[in-house]
């Protein structure tokens, strides 16, 4: 055997014996506690998701899933806490709009998106709805508007921080309407503890922030964001068919984990996601946060992200944000 073929079955053997470990590994996962890292505090959307898909995953798997939340800098202490753990599936994130939008809103970010996570699955894809405080005299976005252009700077909304989705929902409003509303950072959920104390005016947010307030009439809804009415919410135009025209946010969660984890882990903790999504009682909590189930393939989520990346980019550019 000469040295051509001895390298190359090698190299065959090799492979052979990852793949073998790979598949081995796949079938003993998890074997311990996972560590789920949510990059906001409890109470938001991703942190209600996560415990649902923590606590259907725990029961699947027969061992913990720890919920480890760690808010700071638009969800980048979260990021770079994963992107440095062990690629063994012991370590995930959930990440939404905001990981796709910090590439462009941070200069010095110490991870990329794309290349230092795996991918697993896209959880889900979720209306968010722009909603005013009771004294804002606005019942429609044309009447919003109307206001904003009258008196430019003089109203301003509330968000979770720089780079989160209410941030980025309403960049992208004021882009394409071209008004002059000042951003008013919060911390997290706090946000929407400021709407309720009147400090702001209005808020991009989703019902399972705030549609308790809006059934209690401490908060008004406008309009939804998506480009099509939320099921749950029929009654709600969508702010496409309120005057803005071509407007559209969908937002979304989804579970990554550090680059480089064995394909067939990925698999398995994508499978067991994608079935605990089609669960009916999942499904009902879900239709009740006007959240849609999505389960996707790895690839697919790789996708979302990379056109996610894009879109934002240029939010971002043509509002002249950033973030030091």
């Amino acid at each position: 055997m000469n040295s051509s073929i001895r390298s190359a079955a090698r190299t065959l053997a090799l492979a052979l014996a990852a793949a073998c470990a790979g598949f081995a590994a796949a079938q003993d996962y998890p074997q311990r506690a996972v560590r789920f890292v949510i990059p906001v505090p409890p109470g938001g959307a991703a942190d209600g998701l996560a415990r649902i898909l923590g606590q259907k995953l725990t029961d699947a798997w027969g061992q913990q899933m720890v919920i480890d939340n760690r808010p700071g800098a638009g969800g980048n202490v979260a990021a770079e806490i994963v992107a440095r753990a062990p690629a063994d599936g012991y370590t995930l994130i959930m990440v939404g709009l905001w990981h796709a939008a910090n590439l462009s809103l941070f200069p010095k970010l110490t991870y990329h998106p794309l290349r230092d996570f795996t991918p697993i699955t896209q959880v889900v894809a979720i209306d968010t709805f722009l909603v005013v405080h009771p004294s804002v005299p606005a019942n429609s976005v044309k009447e919003l508007l109307a206001m904003a252009r009258a008196k430019p700077g003089a109203l301003n909304y509330a968000s979770g921080g720089n780079g989160s989705s209410p941030h980025m929902a309403m960049e992208l409003f004021k882009n394409m309407t071209k008004v002059n509303i000042v951003h008013v950072p919060y911390k997290g959920t706090e946000s929407v503890i400021g709407m309720l104390r009147g400090e702001t005016a209005m808020i991009f947010e989703n019902l399972i922030s705030v549609g308790a307030h809006l059934k209690t009439g401490k908060l008004k809804v406008l309009a939804v964001g998506s480009a099509r009415r939320s099921a749950s919410m029929s009654q709600v135009p969508t702010i496409a068919e309120s005057g803005v025209p071509g407007y559209e946010i969908s937002l979304w969660f989804g579970m990554l984990g550090p680059a480089g984890m064995p394909k067939p882990v990925v698999a398995n903790i994508q499978r067991e996601v994608s079935g605990i999504l089609k669960m009916p009682d999942v499904k009902e909590r879900l239709s009740n946060l006007a959240a849609d189930p999505v389960g996707s393939t790895p690839e697919e989520f790789e996708a979302l992200i990379k056109s996610e990346i894009t879109k934002w980019e240029k939010v971002i550019r043509g509002a002249g944000l950033k973030v030091d």
